[in-house]
């Protein structure tokens, strides 16, 4: 055979693998770009039943979309809400996080349920009676009067939907601190792998906790961030529709499908680097109830800290 016909032959092989490879590569990209499209619909039908928007929206609209453009901190306000037949619910969790994409830095910490703070149009009680006189649109501007900052988003979820979620995501694992039994479940010191009743009962305990609620907001953050680090790995996307079904029927939110793509593209860097506060207070009476009281020094200590982390580069 000539050297010419070896050449040539050696040619059509590699025309021929090129093909097979551009091929294989051709599928893989329709798979990927299929699903892709196939959850960005999903997930966009998902954030469209979820969308709730507040009040205070549109006076926030145009600092929201400027932040959103130049990558500057945003705070959102997650709301756990344990409600009853019949009853409105109270915001029994509520998770103030901070996120800043110059120092991918996530700022977290709970504000104890019972803490005595001013409700705008209601005086002064417990910040999670907020949620049951005004909803979320009140719990907000609470929060938002308390710690002198803006609340750019929010979330509210079910709290009976916090197991919805972790049985979606197939479980969660915690490193608890302290054995204890809550809800007919023993759960032994050291890491731990929850199901949905699990979890949920593993964030109510607090009776047993020698800090009582700000030992309760602990489990809930870990609960929290453990949910975090399972949706962002691969094998949540196998799971993904019974996860978007969970969100769907208990969120509620007023961020919407554009400003949840930029959060995700531009902010993802922040839950790598948590940086956890906790509110200091004590318990007093005040007219028979119990409270939880953080003193003007405290509050104001926690202001700074949410503007610190804020402006920093």
């Amino acid at each position: 055979m000539s050297s010419r016909m070896e050449k040539k032959k050696k040619t059509k092989g590699k025309r021929k693998g090129l093909k097979i490879t551009l091929s294989i590569i051709g599928v893989l990209v329709l798979l990927i770009g299929g699903y892709g499209l196939y959850l960005y619909n999903q997930l966009s039908d998902t954030v469209s039943s979820m969308y709730t928007p507040l009040e205070s929206d549109q006076e926030k609209r145009e600092e929201v979309e400027n932040r959103l453009q130049d990558r500057d901190t945003i705070n959102v306000l997650l709301l756990g809400i344990d409600s009853r037949e019949g009853d409105t619910g109270r915001s029994d969790t509520i998770v103030f996080a901070s996120l800043n994409p110059d120092t991918n830095e996530m700022l977290m910490f709970s504000i104890p349920r019972d803490t005595r703070v001013e409700i705008p149009g209601r005086g002064m009680d417990k910040i999670n009676h907020a949620y049951a006189f005004g909803g979320s649109d009140l719990a907000v501007q609470s929060v938002e009067n308390f710690l002198d900052t803006t609340i750019h988003f929010y979330s509210h979820v079910n709290m009976e939907g916090l197991q919805d979620g972790v049985d979606a995501l197939g479980g969660v694992s915690v490193n608890n601190n302290m054995a204890f039994t809550q809800g007919g479940y023993e759960f032994p010191e050291g890491e731990l792998h929850l199901s949905g009743s699990e979890a949920l009962e593993f964030s109510r305990m607090r009776s047993e906790d020698p800090r009582g609620d700000l030992g309760r907001n602990d489990r809930q953050q870990m609960i929290i961030d453990a949910m975090v680090q399972e949706v962002m790995s691969f094998d949540s996307f196998t799971r993904i529709d019974n996860v978007l079904e969970a969100a769907g029927d208990n969120v509620e939110t007023n961020m919407q499908m554009n400003e949840m793509r930029q959060l995700f593209m531009n902010y993802r860097g922040t839950r790598d680097e948590t940086v956890r506060e906790e509110i200091s207070g004590s318990g007093d009476r005040i007219d028979g109830i119990w409270y939880y009281i953080v003193s003007g020094e405290e509050r104001n200590r926690i202001q700074n800290v949410i503007n610190n982390h804020m402006e920093a580069n």
